[in-house]
């Protein structure tokens, strides 16, 4: 079979069977769990693979990359003309085509390229829908870094705009982002594009320090309160462990948790919720975690939050991979 007649898949496959075992790992760890056994199960089925095929392969991909970079130092245009130059009018439009189906340049690109101080100056006097159209493009991260430093009347009323926030035309993301920057670098695809919702708040609240988190959810409680409630719903903080069964606090606690973190996150915590961790673990460990928090003495709250924070994010990561999952709002949902 030739190259031509190859699906996308196939490709792939045989390009991670020329990349050889290592490397190929180090793509998979950026694929997603479906992707990593679609690919595998691919590679598996395939016996033989013709030397033209795979240099096919291998050149295609090589000129994809050239296009990708041609498209980040110039945009499309740029990199046409290049493409044409070195590959003739019809296989460099062949060669655009894939990466515009494929490479979808999401809106506000020159923010996320922006730390987060020159964010805020960059927004701060926006409206906030403005502001929350601009966050719910970037990572949650960073986001959340920003609205942190807003105003706590404006990080309320942008949270809230971007849980109710649905879809947006291409049209309006294009004149905001025309009107914050001159050199419009993002490709918009004719769909409506989704954006933000009660997820997309989720995400950043749980990336906020405490405070501004629950400034946020008690002043929408005031204003919001069936929103509020919703989004409570899907939040998932430290205590909410409690909530975890026997072996879903056993897999939790055999992660890489520094045992000084684990000591930190307790002296904040209820009784109930140390004796839930101290009863999943040894008598031993127990005891030596016990001992860790009676001699550190008083503890900062924000270093208790930070430590609680940290132990949240592998709680998370581990629900993220399906390996435990936690009952809220009268469901057994995963957690948000």
């Amino acid at each position: 079979m030739s190259a031509s007649e190859l699906t996308g898949r196939e490709k792939a496959a045989i390009l991670l069977i020329i990349l050889g075992p290592e490397k190929s790992a180090q793509v998979f760890k950026h694929l997603k769990e479906e992707e990593i056994e679609a690919l595998t199960l691919e590679i598996a089925n395939i016996t033989a693979v013709m030397p033209e095929t795979k240099e096919n392969v291998l050149d295609e991909f090589y000129q994809i990359c050239l296009a990708q970079q041609y498209i980040t130092e110039g945009g499309i245009t740029y990199a046409k003309q290049i493409l044409e130059q070195a590959l003739g009018e019809a296989r460099a439009y062949e060669v655009i085509s894939k990466l515009t189906v494929s490479l979808q340049v999401r809106p506000f690109d020159f923010v996320r390229k922006a730390d987060t101080s020159q964010i805020l100056n960059f927004i701060q006097n926006e409206h906030p829908q403005t502001i929350a159209l601009i966050l719910s493009y970037l990572k949650p991260k960073k986001a959340a870094e920003v609205l942190s430093e807003l105003t706590p009347d404006k990080q309320t009323d942008v949270a809230r705009r971007i849980a109710i926030m649905d879809r947006t035309s291409p049209d309006v993301i294009k004149e905001v982002e025309k009107v914050l920057e001159k050199k419009l670098s993002a490709m918009l695809t004719e769909d409506y594009t989704t954006v933000g919702g009660v997820d997309s708040v989720v995400e950043i609240l749980t990336s906020v320090d405490r405070s501004t988190e629950k400034h946020i959810m008690e002043t929408l409680e005031t204003e919001d309160s069936s929103l509020s409630e919703e989004i409570r719903k899907k939040m998932f903080v430290f205590e909410d462990m409690l909530t975890l069964d026997n072996r879903s606090i056993q897999i939790v606690l055999r992660q890489e948790i520094d045992s000084r973190d684990l000591a930190i996150a307790l002296k904040g915590a209820s009784q109930d919720m140390q004796n839930h961790i101290f009863a999943n673990q040894s008598k031993r460990l127990a005891a030596m975690i016990k001992e860790d928090m009676d001699y550190m003495g008083p503890v900062r709250k924000s270093d208790v939050e930070e430590a609680q924070q940290k132990i949240v994010s592998i709680v998370r990561r581990l629900q993220e991979t399906g390996e435990i999952f936690v009952s809220r709002g009268g469901g057994d949902d995963v957690i948000a």
